[in-house]
């Protein structure tokens, strides 16, 4: 970190599809900016160039991909997100705003795809060299409320969204294990409530933060 510079905080949202965390990352920026700090935004996959490549490939290659070879992908993504954006953010005091992170990796790949999910967080871990958010932001969603969500607003095939309504329960019940497992750094939010109840409910967990 710069000497004289504010710390910088990691915060992530997660979440599963159609949980609103587009939204609320949108209102969360315009916040954070208004409070005259420099936010970097960043998502998994696709933050960086080469994760844009490495998007295309995950989420809208058509064909089957071996679930080892996705978290592999993944991580490939999240080594590199890390390496040449989000550390140096951090390291000039920025806030760094993510959808989605290495909590994805543990829901999908491990709960979602049925693999070990100690093994897909080490991984993840690995790839990020131990970076942990300052904060995660959890949205909460009945995955049967979700899918009704991304019918109605889907424009391109993704291989996710795609999957059955068991794969995407799994995934919901991974993340409020992984939310169980660390509260402190965990924030759920019923992704039921208000747009403007979730906004105000993540900024008051973050103004403790600063």
């Amino acid at each position: 970190m710069i000497e004289g510079t504010p710390r910088g905080l990691f915060i992530t949202l997660e979440g599963g599809d159609g949980s609103g965390k587009s939204t609320q990352s949108a209102l969360l920026l315009e916040w954070l900016e208004s409070l005259g700090r420099t936010v970097v935004t960043s998502r998994e996959p696709g933050g960086t160039d080469l994760g844009t490549e490495l998007r295309e490939i995950i989420l809208h290659r058509r064909g089957y991909i071996a679930p080892r070879a996705e978290a592999l992908l993944y991580a490939a993504d999240r080594a590199h997100n890390i390496a040449t954006k989000v550390r140096p953010a951090l390291e000039r005091g920025e806030i760094v705003l993510q959808d989605r992170y290495l909590d994805s990796s543990v829901a999908y790949q491990g709960a979602g795809r049925v693999l070990d999910a100690t093994e897909v967080r080490n991984l993840s871990l690995w790839a990020a060299e131990g970076l942990l958010p300052d904060l995660t932001i959890l949205l909460d969603l009945d995955e049967t409320i979700g899918r009704t969500r991304l019918d109605s607003a889907r424009t391109k095939y993704d291989r996710l969204e795609d999957e059955k309504q068991d794969f995407h329960a799994r995934v919901r019940d991974g993340y409020l294990v992984l939310a169980k497992a660390e509260p402190e750094r965990f924030l759920v939010i019923p992704a039921t409530d208000s747009i403007d109840s979730i906004a105000a409910q993540i900024r008051d967990r973050i103004s403790t933060l600063f």
